[in-house]
């Protein structure tokens, strides 16, 4: 389905109202799904990812203007099958209604929760990861029996026409929908649930504009996400998760290596790894099919602005790997690249970079890092590269963070069993695991009267057996 805006036709919020209505209309009349029927949903979806995996390689290949089919098969389909077959395995223990513990005095009686389906679940997806950051959120929304509208980024148009084409290959409009338009008409509807996966600024826009109608918000947004190198650390095993983390997808990752932590002895041994361990990884440099162009020109330019700005206020700007000149081959491509000497002024140093730069800070002592990432808002990811000693264990317990992963980066999103999101500035709520089935779903208490209960007995006319019971049970 695709809503263009037109003085001629309906505004994109009254299409939008108009499929939300019909959507809900649709729940109601339906109710909620059953397990076999959920299943069944996801099994579809499913089947359609993997026999549609070369469409979605081309599309997302198209979008980016070059972007690692192998990379996109990973990150992309792989990881929302594999978090389709979790739920599958799974929904029967998550719809299971769950006792609760009732007080002494209504003993006879029993409490319990029902998970119950919100309605209509919107979803407002980044270009990023396109499909996986888009159909996450509309599995979770599924196997919690919601009915659900998508609305992706405009910057990948290859890949939402597929969607839209999955998506209508496989649901009914009233249950499933692919929409595009404009992003604030869509926040602003009166959703039962809204999931939002972008920018921080963005994120704060869509929360306000969500409030107007009292909707719940799942925020996933990003930030600066730190990785601390311990010192004596900087092997060859800790240096390549980094440039793993940090280039997979050319940096394009919410969750990447924002910026490396190292200690000062260790700077120079880490900088001349990472650019050999780069050249290791792309041995035919910028220019290869495994390594990612920037999505457009737009974030290619600013990605410009960020490495003039840290220059002209004296860092060092030091391109790494094979050929790193031959990035300008390649439309919007960059090539990867260390800052060293960044400082509080450069922009650098307060953005989220979302591309192949890694800005390296050296640090003396352990809690000398650590302040330095709680000075600033919590990020959504943070990474630790150590022994399990005393300095983790400080940097586990008195850092915070969306997530961890330890000795490695990335792989905590590929963790179906806990769940992800962001905290302050990073986000809010969590559509993993069986948090993200409760974030979409109404945890609806039950209580069953029993045949006799002691309360009865403190029912007017009061007397002296309501103080004898009162007293009891407030002994």
């Amino acid at each position: 389905m695709t809503l263009n805006s037109a003085t001629t036709t309906p505004t994109d919020r009254e299409l939008f109202a108009g499929l939300l209505s019909t959507q809900r209309s649709a729940f109601l009349r339906a109710g909620a799904p059953s397990l076999a029927a959920r299943r069944s949903d996801l099994r579809k979806l499913k089947a359609a990812l993997i026999s549609r995996r070369a469409d979605i390689e081309d599309a997302i290949n198209a979008d980016f203007g070059n972007r690692s089919r192998h990379e996109t098969a990973m990150m992309e389909v792989l990881g929302v099958v594999q978090g389709i077959d979790y739920l599958l395995r799974r929904l029967p223990r998550f719809m299971r209604p769950t006792r609760r513990h009732i007080s002494l005095s209504m003993r006879a009686g029993s409490n319990y929760i029902e998970y119950q389906p919100l309605g209509v679940v919107g979803v407002i997806s980044p270009w990023n990861y396109p499909v996986n950051l888009s159909l996450m959120p509309v599995v979770t929304a599924i196997a919690a029996g919601n009915r659900v509208m998508l609305k992706p980024s405009k910057f990948t148009p290859a890949t939402n026409a597929l969607l839209e084409s999955m998506i209508g290959e496989n649901f009914p409009e009233d249950q499933v929908a692919v929409v595009s338009g404009d992003g604030a008409a869509f926040s602003s509807l009166p959703f039962d649930h809204l999931v939002f996966t972008g920018s921080t600024a963005v994120g704060k826009a869509v929360m306000k504009a969500a409030s107007e109608n009292l909707v719940p918000v799942t925020l996933e947004l990003g930030g600066k996400s730190p990785t601390i190198v311990a010192k004596g650390r900087v092997q060859d095993s800790t240096v390549s998760s980094i440039v793993f983390g940090k280039l997979l997808s050319g940096g394009q990752t919410c969750i990447a290596p924002d910026y490396a932590m190292v200690h000062a002895t260790d700077v120079d041994t880490f900088v001349s790894s990472y650019d050999r361990l780069v050249k290791a990884a792309y041995p035919n440099g910028p220019t290869s099919k495994d390594y990612t162009s920037i999505v457009n020109e737009q974030q290619y330019s600013d990605l410009l602005e960020l490495l003039d700005d840290a220059r002209a206020r004296g860092a060092r700007i030091i391109e790494v790997g094979h050929r790193p000149g031959d990035a300008s081959r390649r439309p919007h491509t960059l090539a990867p690249t260390i800052v060293l000497g960044v400082t509080d002024e450069m922009r650098i140093s307060e953005e989220e970079i979302f591309g192949p730069i890694l800005p390296v800070f050296s640090y003396g002592t352990i809690d000398e890092a650590i302040d330095y990432v709680n000075d600033r808002p919590r990020p959504l990811a943070l990474y630790y590269f150590g022994r399990d000693d005393a300095d983790r264990r400080k940097v586990l317990e008195r850092t915070t963070s969306g997530n961890v992963t330890v000795n490695g980066t990335l792989m905590h999103v590929a963790q179906d069993d806990l769940p992800f999101g962001g905290v302050g500035d990073s986000g809010m709520g969590r559509y993993h695991g069986i948090e993200g089935f409760r974030a979409l779903s109404h945890p609806k208490g039950i209580f069953v009267q029993g045949r006799w209960s002691a309360l009865n007995l403190l029912r007017a006319p009061f007397g002296r057996r309501a103080d004898a019971l009162l007293n009891f049970f407030l002994r």
